[in-house]
Order: C-alpha cells, then structure tokens, then sequence
C-alpha cells in the first residue's frame, strides 16, 4: 500500500471518530497554547525591558553606594555619595560628558483638593540629556534657578493624572505642595511609556537638587550619580576614572573593597534579560506539562483503539498489509490528531496573547521560532506516544485477529 492509501484510511479512521479525535486532542490545544502564550508573555516583558533600558541610553553609567565587608560581615555603608563627589567627577573625569547627581524619595503631592503620594527627585539641569527625557509642555528648571534654590517643579504625565489633570497646560504656572512645601509647576514631562522593574519613568517630579537638599531631603547624602561617557567606546574608561576618583575621594586603601557600585546599561540588560529568560523557561515549562497529559490522552484513545480494530487489523493482514503498513498507519493517526491539536492550540495561544494585550495592556511577543518550536514538539510527541500502540498494531498475528470478538 503506498502512502498516499495508507493516509487516506488514517484520515477516515479519524472522521468516523469525530468527537473522540477531537476530546484525544484536547490536551494538546491546551498544552500548545498555553506554552504558546505564556513564552509570548516572556519575550514582551524581555522586549519591554530592552526598549526601556535602550531609552536611558547607551552611555548612561549609574553610581551608587554600596555595603562594604569587614572580616567577612557586611556592614551599614560608612561613606556615602555625596554632592562634593559628584562635582569632584564633572571636574576631573575627562572620559565623562555630563554628570547628574540624584536624590529621591516619596512624598504627598497635592494640587487644591487632589493629592498623590509620588517620587520627588532633587535633580540638576541637564536631567533631561543625561537621562533622555522631553518636555511636553512648558521648560525644564536652569542651573541659575537650581544654585538660586528656587521652588520650582517639573511633574511627570502619570502625576498629572493621579492629580485628576486632564490637560497639562492647565498646571502650568499653578502652585503645587510637596510635603506642604509650596512649589510652581514650570513644566510637564513628555511620556516615557509603560512601568520598569525600577518604578513608573512618568510617575516622579523633579525639583532643584539644592532646593531639594534643603527643603526636602535634609541631607547631602544621593541616592544616585548619573553620569555620561563620551561615546560607547569610552565606557570602560569612564568607569575606570569614576572608580579611580572615588576611591581617592573616599580615602580607601589599596586592596580594601569599594564602597560604591558601578553599573552600566549592559549590566541592567544582561541581568533583566537572565531574569525573563528564566521566568518565561519556569512559565514555558510548567505549560508543557499539560502537553504530556495530552500525549500519554493520545497514547491511551490509540491502544483502545488497537483493541477495537483488532479484528480489521487481522483482516487486513490477511489481505497483504504488512507490519510497516500497520505501524505507519497508526502512527499517521497519532501525529495527525497532535499536528490538528497543535495548529488549533497555536491559533489559541496567538489569540489569547493579543486579548492579553489588548484587555490588559501586557507586552506579549509572539515569534515565528516559538510556533515552530511548538509544531515540531506537537509532532513529536505524536511519534513519542503513538509508537507503542502502532508497535501493538503492527505486532498482532492475523489469525489470533480474526479470532477476536
């Protein structure tokens, strides 16, 4: 029998079983689409970091303080980042181009009978370029006003809707309160998207750094300095001068550890990207284990389906049809219902990540590789699963067939 014969008898051994073909592969829809979603859901959350990391920049370096150990104990941080040191860096670091020292904490904002708990960052006037932001309406604050210590603030679009502020225009020049502090909004931030690991890029308002250090934080300790390399290919130089500097700056001895941290937007990458990576494998890999319920679903409907048939498969030996022709067919059975289940459960997961997207607002990616990937595993365990019944088909003795009732 050729194959085109022996996948024609496959096909309507199938269709007279209608509602058991479709129950037999039921699992593998599940099993296929569930992978298909949730490896969907992985790969937005790892774009969705890339593309936020990529918006802060290339050159972006991050400094911060950091534990230090003494005889094996890791103990409160004794010298933290201050302004002197971030100045001593603008100064000195000739791998540099911009520094921009941070301090930020959360505090209650209110604008007449609204308020919102959000982050106040103290900042200097060049926030804007090191950290990649626009404006939407308005100006950002100048150096003049920051040395000044004016009381003068920049808000985020997500502060301006938590606020009840539908049009941005409509804050511009009004008085606003952080921690009953008056300050004048002179500007409203353009959107950076979506929220980060880090915190929400829109949910923040930026003050002077001076005014900030006196009438908000009370210290000069920062959270963070932002700083800038001159090009991608000065980063290493420019991490080298920082920690040179510092470590001179903070009067540490050779071979005692830093007290600060260095981090470059690669390091941010590769350790979200590790983290995703192992998230969407644990989510990929707790969906696949419906798609070995629904094989070994297969491998149980084929051998009572050898049981059933046992009498045709005799006559059918007797008529010539060899071993290879009965495995073969079997065989076609079982990849076909896994190849049906997989393309349904591929149009489910394909859909089910689009609802995701759109019902939700998830990033969901779904790519050609995942698909393909979830075919060929459907195939495979098609084959897998439905060897042995195909085995137990082909194996049975014609006369021992005929016998059966």
């Amino acid at each position: 029998m050729l194959l085109p014969e022996i996948l024609v008898v496959a096909l309507g051994s199938l269709r007279a079983n209608k509602l058991r073909s479709f129950l037999t592969m039921l699992g593998i829809v599940i099993g296929i689409a569930a992978v298909i979603a949730m490896v969907a859901l992985g790969n937005g959350a790892q774009r969705s970091v890339e593309e936020r990391i990529a918006n802060l920049g290339t050159t972006l370096l991050q400094v911060n303080a950091t534990r230090v150990a003494q005889n094996g104990v890791k103990l409160d941080v004794f010298r933290r980042l201050t302004f002197e040191d971030a100045q001593m860096l603008a100064d000195s670091a000739t791998a540099i181009a911009a520094v921009q020292p941070q301090q930020d904490t959360h505090a209650q904002v209110t604008f007449e009978d609204h308020n919102t708990n959000t982050q106040v960052t103290g900042t200097t006037a060049n926030y804007l370029t090191v950290r990649k932001y626009e404006m939407d309406v308005g100006r950002m604050f100048t150096a003049r006003e920051d040395s000044a210590r004016h009381r003068v603030a920049v808000v985020g679009p997500q502060v301006l809707q938590d606020l009840n502020i539908d049009n941005p225009m409509d804050i511009l020049g009004q008085d606003i309160r952080i921690n009953g502090i008056q300050f004048q909004v002179i500007g409203v931030l353009k959107s950076k998207g979506s929220s980060t690991p880090w915190g929400n890029p829109d949910d923040q308002v930026l003050v002077p750094s001076q005014t900030g250090r006196f009438r908000i934080f009370g210290t000069d300790n920062l959270n963070d300095i932002m700083a800038t390399s001159v090009d991608e290919q000065s980063i290493p130089l420019a991490m080298a001068q920082i920690e040179h500097f510092l470590r001179r700056t903070h009067k540490l001895m050779p071979g005692q550890e830093d007290d600060f941290r260095i981090r470059n937007q690669s390091d941010f990458l590769t350790t979200m990207g590790e983290t995703t990576q192992v998230f969407t494998m644990l989510l990929a890999g707790v969906a696949a284990v419906s798609l070995l319920v629904g094989g070994i679903g297969i491998m149980n409907i084929m051998l009572v389906s050898v049981t059933e048939r046992t009498r045709e498969i005799g006559i059918r030996k007797a008529l010539g049809a060899t071993r290879q022709v009965i495995l073969t067919q079997f065989l076609i059975e079982a990849v076909v219902l896994c190849l049906a289940g997989g393309a349904i459960g591929v149009g489910l997961g394909v859909g089910s990540s689009l609802v995701l997207r759109d019902a939700f607002s998830w990033n969901t990616a779904v790519g050609p590789a995942s698909v393909g990937i979830a075919f060929g595993f459907a195939a495979l365990v098609g084959v897998l699963f439905g060897v042995w019944p195909a085995r137990r088909a082909a194996v049975l003795d014609p006369i021992v067939a005929l016998r059966y009732e």
